[in-house]
Formats: C-alpha cells, sequence, structure tokens
C-alpha cells in the first residue's frame, strides 16, 4: 500500500448481515429474541445450579461457568449489533471495536476450553468412577479454571497488542456483524505477517489441542461403556455426557466452517452468518440441551420455579 493511503482512523463500518432495509425489523427481533433466551436461560442453569446443594459437584460448577460465559459471551457481540441496526447506524469507534475483539477472543476460548475440561469431567466420572471425588477435588476444580482463565486473557491482550502496532487504510468496512480479528486484519495497510502467524498458529492450537482432548476423552469413555453389560448401565452412562457430546458437536463444527473461511482473500458475509451459529444460536440452546436431558436439572429448575411462584 501507498504511505499516503495509510491514515489514522477513528472507526470502523460494519456491514453487518444484510443491506435490505425491509429485513432490518426482522433482524431486531430474531437477535432480540435469541439474546434474551440466551441471557434467561443461562441464568437460570447458574441460579439452580446455586440454590441446589446436590449440584455442588465438579460437573455443575464447570456448567455454571460455561453458562455464565455463554452470556457474557453473546453479551459481547449482539447489544451493539442490535443499537447499530436499530439507529441506522454501523459505525464502531476504533477504541469500542478493539475493546469488542478483546472481550470477543476471551469468552470464545472459555467456551472452548470448559467444554474440554467437561469432557475430561466426565472421563474420570465414568472410567474411574471410584477415584472420581478424589481426582476432581475442589482444587483440581479450582485450578482448572484458573488456568482456563490466565489462558485466554494472556492470549487476547496479546493479540490486542499486536494491533495497535498496525496501521489501517481508510477502507475500514469489516464484512462481519462484530469485530473480530481476521477481519480487522484485513484492513491493514502494514504488515500483519507476524500478527497472522500468531493468528492462526495459536487459533490453531487452541482447537486442536482441546479437541484432541475431547476425543481421546470420549473414545476412553465409549470403551467403557461398552464394557458395561446392562443396557439399562449404558443408557445411564451415555447419558450423562450426551448433552455435553451435543453441545461440542454445535460449537466446534460452527468454529471449524468459520476458521476454514476466515482466511480467505476476500471474505463475504457467508463466514458471518455462519458465525451466527457459535456466537449466538449455541449459546442459545446450551440451557435447553442441558436440562431437557438433565433429570437432576430439570428437577432444580421445577424447584426453582416453584419458589418463585410461593415467594411473590
Amino acid at each position: 500500500m501507498e504511505t499516503e493511503n495509510q491514515t489514522v482512523i477513528s472507526k470502523f463500518i460494519l456491514l453487518g448481515l444484510s443491506d435490505d432495509e425491509d429485513l432490518q425489523p426482522l433482524l431486531i427481533g430474531l437477535f432480540l429474541s435469541m439474546y434474551l433466551v440466551c441471557v434467561t436461560g443461562n441464568l437460570l442453569i447458574i441460579l439452580a445450579i446455586i440454590s441446589e446443594s446436590n449440584l455442588h459437584t465438579p460437573m455443575y460448577f464447570f456448567l455454571s461457568n460455561l453458562s455464565f460465559t455463554d452470556i457474557c459471551f453473546t453479551s459481547t457481540i449482539v447489544p451493539k449489533m442490535l443499537v447499530n441496526i436499530q439507529k441506522q447506524n454501523k459505525g464502531i469507534t476504533y477504541e469500542g471495536c478493539l475493546t469488542q475483539m478483546y472481550f470477543f477472543m476471551i469468552f470464545a476460548g472459555l467456551d472452548n476450553l470448559l467444554l474440554t475440561v467437561m469432557a475430561y469431567d466426565r472421563f474420570v466420572a465414568i472410567c474411574h468412577p471410584l477415584h472420581y471425588t478424589v481426582i476432581m477435588n475442589p482444587h483440581l476444580c479450582g485450578l482448572l479454571l484458573l488456568l482456563s482463565w490466565l489462558i485466554c486473557l494472556t492470549y487476547s491482550l496479546l493479540q490486542s497488542l499486536m494491533v495497535l502496532k498496525v496501521s489501517f487504510c481508510k477502507e475500514t468496512e469489516i464484512p462481519h456483524f462484530f469485530c473480530e480479528l481476521a477481519q480487522i486484519l484485513k484492513l491493514a495497510c502494514s504488515d500483519t505477517l507476524v500478527n497472522d502467524i500468531v493468528l492462526y498458529s495459536v487459533t490453531g492450537l487452541l482447537g486442536v489441542i482441546p479437541l484432541t482432548g475431547i476425543l481421546f476423552s470420549y473414545s476412553r469413555i465409549i470403551f467403557s461403556i461398552m464394557g458395561i453389560s446392562s443396557s439399562g448401565g449404558k443408557y445411564k452412562a451415555f447419558s450423562t455426557c450426551g448433552s455435553h457430546l451435543s453441545v461440542v458437536s454445535l460449537f466446534y463444527g460452527a468454529g471449524l466452517g468459520v476458521y476454514l473461511t476466515s482466511g480467505t482473500a476476500h471474505p463475504s458475509r457467508k463466514g458471518s452468518i455462519a458465525s451466527v451459529m457459535y456466537t449466538v444460536v449455541t449459546p442459545m440452546l446450551n440451557p435447553f440441551i442441558y436440562s431437557l436431558r438433565n433429570r437432576d436439572m430439570k428437577g432444580a429448575l421445577r424447584r426453582l420455579f416453584t419458589r418463585g411462584t410461593y415467594s411473590q
């Protein structure tokens, strides 16, 4: 790029999902509904786990943290998108864009690592049931959560500091509904080779290593379940991890598709539409998946509603 094409920018333009004005009210209604369902559902999961002493176990400890992460994840993206659509203003300040990008990376990474930790929890529960309480003790659970936060905070901070050194051109249109790092780097005038190497290598590692851990855990779980003689025992063992496996499939399926298309030289809005799956749809579906297929969670939610009704 020529030097004169470089400029100090004050804002980016988020092109969103569609330019069709007739679709804007529909998009507001759709995403507002999904956001409210996501926040309400995940908040109910957290309250149910806190209020029920029998749910104070490692599995539900990580589930409550996953629900909290999902609330923060969608809250980083959807409210700004709704405001932009309602005001018919697609702009976001430079500082606001980097802030959104920073928190997006934190909570996307946490979702990823928490799903991996939950897979390990199910592996220990099914493959080593007699040693479960010894292995998954409160100290280890707290350490795994703290380590997940530290990894995500460090990676997000590193990427954000590297973006601060990037020079941008006058063209600041992002073909997305939020500030994603890969899309921001495509607008740079300065050399972003180091940024790209760090982005795709670390993102690949944070995707491949946890996914490998999940696949290993479930391969061992399947072998253990196949060794159970009774069909009732097999069903009970599989039902304890069926919900988690459904969420993992949704999250990684959508995330992998977006990751593979993010490296194209000419990004389109198809990638942003695919991103809706793991940024909005998956966090919204998580409470339904974990509650509808879990007898203890359904009972806890029922008692939570009952107490709320009687207190009025």
